[in-house]
């Protein structure tokens, strides 16, 4: 596939990650008839995940996480050069997500994105548990570097065929039910970025952590991968035709 056709697939992904999973919290979760509650946002993650890996797998290796772009290029399985296009084109389709869930969410009366939260990423005072920013640290950390580790076992030549995309899905929903009441689950800056931007107040001013720390945990989960299974020629590009 071209640049411009992968590019595009890592918009509509992410447009699709944030609008499914973020959509879960703000619409569904916080409706008391509902009361999908944290096990249903995670759920929600984990598929809109595992629908992805499966309609655009085969284009443009679904990534949709600038944490995900960076592990595999750590791990030898993305080019470095290719690494700042597909994150431009993950964060702009997570914002053009998140717009579209603020509008929907805004049909509603009373609705507040900066009073709500908006499915924004915290520590400290704005983690939905109250943990401190170490904690969080040392969780978007783990979380995020075993979904990389998790990600290149599941799409390696020797793994069973066809599988990958189902795998990779229940990763995100375990990592969040893990997660969500330490840091609402980051583990990926572009859906970060997304819903902070609309939330405009505190999840602006704590967004950097949700770069910086995905990141870290993702280079080393695909450095240590690529060490334990070093032998190059096993390790196909994930962009090829497997999710």
């Amino acid at each position: 596939m071209n640049m411009g056709k992968r590019l595009g697939a890592e918009f509509f992904g992410t447009f699709w990650l944030v609008l499914g999973g973020c959509g879960s919290a703000v619409l569904a979760a916080a409706f008391p008839q509902l009361g999908i509650g944290f096990a249903g946002v995670a759920l929600a993650f984990g598929l809109t995940l595992l629908t992805m890996c499966y309609a655009i797998g085969h284009i443009s290796g679904c990534h949709i996480n600038p944490a995900v772009t960076c592990g595999l290029a750590a791990g030898g399985r993305f080019p470095l050069k290719e690494v700042v296009p597909y994150i431009v084109a993950q964060v702009i389709g997570g914002i053009v997500g998140a717009l579209v869930l603020y509008v929907i969410a805004s049909g509603k009366p009373g609705f507040d994105a900066a009073a709500s939260g908006f499915a924004s990423n915290g520590y400290g005072a704005h983690s939905p548990g109250g943990y401190s920013m170490g904690a969080a640290a040392l969780c978007e950390m783990v979380m995020t570097g075993f979904f990389i580790f998790i990600i290149m076992g599941a799409t390696h030549k020797s793994a069973p065929a066809g599988f990958a995309g189902v795998v990779i899905g229940l990763a995100l929903t375990l990592i969040h039910l893990i997660s969500i009441p330490v840091t609402n689950t980051s583990v990926n800056p572009a859906r970060s970025t997304a819903v902070a931007l609309f939330q405009g107040g505190w999840a602006v001013g704590q967004l950097w952590f949700f770069w910086v720390m995905p990141i870290i945990g993702g280079i080393v989960g695909g450095l240590i991968y690529r060490y334990l299974w070093s032998d190059r020629d096993a390790l196909p590009d994930i962009t090829g035709d497997r999710a």
